[in-house]
């Protein structure tokens, strides 16, 4: 056997989402690439691994036996590697996070610091719709959780980050009523649908729905391309409102306004990791704030 721990750990990934496509995406590595390493890694067997059916991906009872030893090799050599960094004093351990899809464009300025600090810590964020990141939450399969809107069943405790604003956005300029604009949507379970319809259910609006789509991305992207407008969160679009590819459109009673919080079980008992995270958020997180997100005090 000539395995490594590369392979190993990129099996996993594609066990878990069951995807060679998947599992690049979220290793951030080509397709081809994995689909190499797996390749290398069922040469050193006989027995197969996964089986194609159609387009899916099948994992064999073999394969699945596998993706077990291979966690333990894991995380065997992760508890190696934490033994020789906590010897050193050094914090080591895993930080799970999950964040809501717009989130991605606010969390990772809240972390880097921590991480650069902290080597021996290993990051685990999810980034996902707000039902699946409260499912995590209620589940408690995570430290944190960032979030818009809070969560109403559940008790939390949270942290304030920033300031959360949304508009109406267009690729163009107008003077039309949103009640005669073509509307995009996100997905149902996402914060930013949330806060939309519950603008628009204050405002008693008739609106038309144009579309429905299941990302962020998405929504900018078919703005640009003028298929409809949304109302957005104004955090991920900076660059393009800068380049004038999107505009925002002044209706009254706007912005909406929500605020990033990270959010964690009432009570919980936090890990070392996440206890010295909260103790950083809680130094850091107004100059963090102020040093990159200050631009969108003037919007």
């Amino acid at each position: 056997m000539n395995y490594t721990l590369n392979q190993l750990q990129i099996y996993l990934k594609i066990v878990e989402t069951e995807s060679i496509t998947k599992a690049a995406e979220e290793l951030h590595l080509t397709q081809p690439a994995v689909s190499i390493q797996l390749k290398n890694l069922q040469d050193q067997f006989d027995i197969p691994l996964i089986e194609v059916l159609g387009r899916k991906i099948h994992i064999t009872d073999f394969g699945r036996e596998i993706a077990v030893s291979a966690e333990n090799i894991i995380n065997q050599v992760n508890a190696i590697n934490n033994k020789s960094l906590a010897f050193k004093g050094q914090l080591t351990g895993k930080l799970k996070i999950a964040v809501v899809s717009t989130g991605k464009y606010v969390m990772p300025y809240f972390l880097s610091g921590f991480m650069h600090k902290n080597n021996g810590v290993q990051l685990n964020m999810d980034v996902t719709n707000k039902s699946k990141v409260i499912e995590s939450l209620e589940k408690n399969e995570i430290d944190f959780a960032l979030v818009s809107i809070l969560p109403a069943a559940i008790n939390i405790e949270k942290i304030d980050l920033l300031p959360n604003k949304l508009f109406l956005i267009g690729n163009e300029k107008t003077t039309k009523n949103i009640e005669d604009l073509p509307l995009i949507f996100r997905e149902k379970g996402s914060g930013t649908r949330q806060a939309m319809e519950q603008f628009i259910q204050k405002k008693k609006l008739s609106v038309l729905k144009k579309m429905e789509l299941s990302t962020n991305e998405a929504v900018k992207q078919a703005i640009i391309a003028g298929l409809g407008y949304s109302i957005m969160p104004i955090i991920g679009i900076k660059n393009e409102l800068m380049n004038k590819q999107l505009f925002i459109i002044p209706v009254k009673g706007m912005p909406v306004k929500t605020t990033w919080s990270l959010i964690w079980l009432k009570g919980k008992k936090h890990s070392p990791v996440a206890e010295a995270y909260l103790h950083y958020l809680k130094q850091e997180k107004n100059q963090i704030a102020r040093e990159i997100f200050s631009w969108s005090e003037k919007y």
